[in-house]
């Protein structure tokens, strides 16, 4: 295992938003959203922001990465945890999003040669594993090295920075505010990651206005992000 200084290196360089990840095209909804007047403002945007923490990180993504961490090399439980996004993600805007943000963090580790990398890679080329998100950030942070509870605060990190900068990008605040909304959101980060972890089979998300607003984002007539 890496020393701790190089797992902070690790992960000051995995959580970073230049980090290709692939977030640089979404939007999690708050595109639609703000195309239907509903998020607008600094305010809007904190509300959103805990939504998206409350309603679906904290009981979907914290858990699958917490459980996907544990799984190790065991492939077969690896592909049932990505099973499990995939028919919990309901819209499809969000279900896509999901899976090409983690097929897009594979592609970059694998070339990176982080440890089983390659083999998730030929899992998904043969149609075996979607590569959701949060599962694909629960083994490759783990191969790195990074503890289980480390993995969980470079994910809400990375969702957060994410947000904040497709809020940025929609003009729907500048950048003092979004780190304003930033400080903010670390409380209920760390309320959210004190929460015990539900069985992988509880995993769920309740965010419906979000949801239906992505679901529309594609009749949208203007759009800067995927969803």
């Amino acid at each position: 295992m890496p020393d701790a200084g190089l797992i902070e290196l690790a992960m000051l360089q995995h959580a970073d938003s230049m980090f290709p990840s692939g977030a640089v095209s979404f939007s999690w909804g708050l595109e639609a959203l703000g195309n239907r007047g509903v998020v607008v403002d600094r305010d809007g945007l904190r509300d959103f922001m805990a939504a998206q923490l409350e309603g679906r990180w904290a009981d979907m993504d914290r858990p699958m990465i917490w459980h996907a961490h544990h799984a190790g090399c065991d492939t077969d439980r690896i592909r049932y945890l990505d099973a499990l996004v995939e028919a919990q993600t309901l819209g499809a805007e969000q279900r896509q999003g999901s899976r090409r943000m983690g097929a897009a963090m594979l592609a970059m580790h694998t070339r990176l040669g982080t440890p089983m990398a390659a083999d998730l890679a030929a899992m998904a080329h043969a149609g075996a594993l979607q590569a959701h998100l949060p599962v694909m950030q629960g083994v490759l942070w783990r191969a790195l090295g990074c503890p289980a509870e480390t993995a969980l605060v470079m994910s809400a990190h990375g969702l957060c920075t994410g947000m904040l900068g497709a809020a940025i990008r929609l003009s729907i605040v500048g950048h003092m505010d979004a780190q304003q909304i930033h400080t903010h959101m670390r409380a209920r980060i760390e309320t959210v990651l004190n929460r015990t972890i539900q069985a992988a089979e509880r995993a769920h998300s309740f965010i419906p206005q979000i949801e239906i607003a992505s679901m529309n984002h594609e009749t949208d007539e203007t759009r800067l992000f995927v969803n």
